[in-house]
């Protein structure tokens, strides 16, 4: 009888080679996710990067932005009132901003429902108030 083929190996054999094709079956698809991840990361920085300059030059716009208003207004009024004008409105934007920002830190600040509703549900338990379906 001749030797068995690769065709015809032993179940104990497929069984034992088993581990060792899962394991590298594992290793390679954590080499993928790792090269995925690093493609993944490298572009996240470029893009991050690429928007922090936008921001930057940004504000440069928004400083000649400034000052062609300034100077707009300066056609038709004292340059000295013109600035002052465009400052008092940029304190106004300012002043709005502020106050849309503190009433959303006072809205964060709120207590949550769940912890309101598991005080009411510990006073129920103890006897202490009533009960409330909400």
């Amino acid at each position: 009888m001749a030797a068995p083929t690769e065709d015809e190996r032993s179940l104990f054999t497929l069984i034992g080679e088993l581990p060792d094709r899962v394991s590298t079956l594992v290793r390679a698809e954590i080499d993928q996710i790792k090269a995925e991840l690093s493609y993944k990361a490298k572009h996240f920085g470029i893009g991050a990067g690429l928007m922090a300059a936008a921001a930057f030059v940004g504000l440069f716009l928004l400083g000649t932005l400034i000052a062609t208003g300034i100077l707009a207004l300066a056609l038709v009024m004292p340059a000295w009132a013109a600035a002052l004008t465009v400052s008092g409105i940029l304190l106004l934007i300012i002043a709005v901003l502020v106050w849309i920002g503190i009433v959303s830190f006072k809205r964060g600040a709120e207590p949550l429902e769940s912890i309101e509703s598991l005080k009411r549900d510990v006073d129920m338990v103890k006897g202490a108030g009533e009960y409330d379906h909400r």
